[in-house]
């Protein structure tokens, strides 16, 4: 709490409750004592999202890693907020918007993906897009939002309130430096354990693509494509995007 607490009667509070009110906005605290004992304390409202990140900061176990929220703490959180996240080895990572040229790539391969699916069962998705991830021998999942998937089993994945809960045949992230790790490593590792077969990494700065096949939750292929490169998928037969496609924006 950064601001002061200031200690009141109940009576005083029912005089002056307006006073209070905007004392308490302006970050600071009221405890409200009744009959000389501290009864109801006021503070400042903040969300659910801000109250993880304010516990978080204050958990000396944070710097040494490890487990700081639950998948149902999680979806609690999740929920109440309008904010884009993700939940990844049980911490909860915020999603920044996307620059124009990683829009630009995102709807040139949406381009591309949705007219080789044509007359295909399987569907092209594109952020912000939920997927629980269940890895291999894990009993929590990662919630993540590939920038762009390749969905191939719908039909029996949909619940009743209309989300997506099975496992992407491929999974696409156009990286950024902020987001470098976390998709290369991190992410990488989740979509290899949760049955993915397919994973892109598209590197805007590098104008590249790593391709890498999954197969019985272990890297089976890897290869990178540059520009005047044509890239071929791991697992769509006759999938195939000029590099130079992709980058032009």
């Amino acid at each position: 709490m950064s601001g002061t607490i200031k200690v009141i009667t109940a009576t005083d509070l029912k005089t002056n409750l307006g006073k209070y009110i905007d004392y308490v906005i302006e970050d600071h605290e009221v405890i409200v004592t009744k009959n000389g004992k501290k009864a109801v304390r006021l503070t400042p409202y903040i969300t659910e999202i801000e109250r993880y990140f304010t516990v978080k900061e204050n958990a000396k176990d944070y710097l040494y890693g490890g487990k700081k929220v639950s998948y149902e703490e999680f979806m609690e959180i999740y929920e109440k907020s309008e904010l884009r996240m993700e939940y990844i080895n049980g911490e909860i990572f915020l999603l920044t918007s996307p620059d124009t040229f990683h829009q630009g790539i995102s709807g040139n391969l949406y381009t591309h993906l949705r007219a080789y699916l044509q007359d295909k069962k399987c569907k092209v998705f594109y952020a912000p897009f939920d997927v629980h991830f269940y890895k291999q021998e894990f009993e929590t999942p990662d919630v993540m939002q590939p920038d762009l998937l390749i969905a191939c089993d719908l039909e029996a994945n949909v619940n009743e309130k209309g989300r997506y809960m099975g496992t992407p045949s491929l999974c696409i992230e156009i990286i950024s430096k902020n987001t470098r790790s976390k998709d290369m490593v991190d992410k990488l590792n989740t979509y290899m354990l949760s049955g993915v077969r397919e994973f892109w990494i598209v590197d805007p700065g590098k104008r590249s693509v790593l391709v890498y096949g999954f197969k019985d939750f272990e890297i089976d292929e890897y290869t990178a494509y540059k520009i005047g490169d044509t890239l071929n998928s791991y697992f769509f037969e006759g999938l195939e995007i000029a590099a130079d496609g992709i980058f032009e924006v």
